[in-house]
């Protein structure tokens, strides 16, 4: 069988994640690589291979699959190009940004009949794959959420506005899209914010209920320091709490008194990042949807609900309105 040759547009730190999962995948070839800085392509390259091409044209003449690993603000455009020229796409969250965005790809994607898969990848981490066995056995009441930065500086560009559309498609789409993968839809939410340490909404409040019954809070902040865990989700069913801290660990307790049944998801520290962070799963994902013909894991669909979602809460804030979803 002939290897899938994977293009990546996009060579900064997570193209290079990627590159370098699907280098050493048995079912694909890394045969083209474009910066818009040729040296930084040419450095990936010799790492993992790959033809450094002079433009996007020539490197879409050089594979089967694109990978979309820019700037948050050129997902749009560069993904959409790529299914136009007929490839399998890769694109890295945020699916896009802007609601208008987000439909204009959504079509696009809608109208191919190639894979388009969005990176949300903490679906795949085991602790939340954890998360997600243990609560369909038993329905949860309710939840409270974190997703916060100790900063907006490293790398500089994480608090410009103009990269990355706002810290919420930054950061907290992460744990957005989590919400949804874990408790379903949304009905309704009101949400507070205000700007502190950036020329942003830099800190966020959140309630939201979910059309099954489902109710948590939610808070982000954008300079809350990196104290451990900087992501944490604390779920409660029946005289039950599951805790994840971060994609390290998962707690489980359950019982009517202090002798509590615990289960520590120990093992997760002892996993390489690209598989606790679930970046292996979901490259594997990808290429399984290419190779069978199947609805990849995250969908365009999918990547639109989380943009819809951000969109929402910068205009919950804005209008001092609570936003109901039909």
């Amino acid at each position: 069988m002939s290897k899938i040759k994977i293009g990546i547009i996009g060579t900064g730190y997570i193209g290079s994640v990627h590159g370098q999962i699907y280098s050493q995948d048995s079912r694909t070839e890394v045969s083209a690589l474009f910066d818009v800085v040729p040296e930084k392509a040419e450095r990936t390259a010799q790492t993992i291979g790959g033809k450094v091409c002079r433009s996007r044209e020539e490197l879409f003449e050089n594979c089967e699959a694109v990978l979309v690993t820019t700037p948050n603000k050129t997902h749009v455009e560069i993904a959409s190009d790529a299914i136009l020229h007929e490839k399998h796409v890769f694109c890295e969250k945020p699916f896009a940004i802007g609601i208008e965005n987000a439909k204009k790809l959504l079509d696009v994607a809608n109208n191919s009949s190639k894979v388009l898969q969005v990176g949300h990848n903490r679906r795949y981490a085991p602790v939340y794959a954890k998360l997600k066995e243990l609560i369909s056995n038993d329905e949860p009441h309710s939840a409270h959420i974190k997703m916060n930065r100790g900063e907006l500086k490293n790398p500089v560009w994480t608090g410009d506005v103009n990269v990355t559309g706002g810290f919420l498609y930054e950061t907290t789409i992460h744990l957005f899209d989590m919400m949804r993968f874990q408790f379903g839809e949304i009905a309704e939410f009101s949400a507070y914010g205000s700007q502190h340490e950036y020329p942003e909404l830099d800190e966020f409040s959140v309630i939201f209920k979910f059309k099954n019954g489902f109710h948590c809070t939610f808070a982000s902040s954008s300079d809350a320091s990196w104290h451990f865990p900087f992501e944490r989700i604390e779920v409660f069913c029946h005289h039950r709490t599951i805790i994840t801290e971060e994609m390290e660990r998962l707690f489980d307790s359950k019982g009517f008194d202090h002798k509590t049944h615990n289960f520590d998801t120990y093992w997760c520290q002892m996993l390489e990042k690209n598989e606790k962070w679930g970046y292996l799963q979901e490259d594997k994902a990808f290429i399984d949807s290419i190779l069978d013909g199947t609805k990849p894991p995250v969908t365009a669909f999918d990547g639109y609900k989380s943009v819809e979602l951000v969109e929402s809460v910068y205009q919950a804030i804005k209008t001092g309105e609570k936003i109901l979803f039909e």
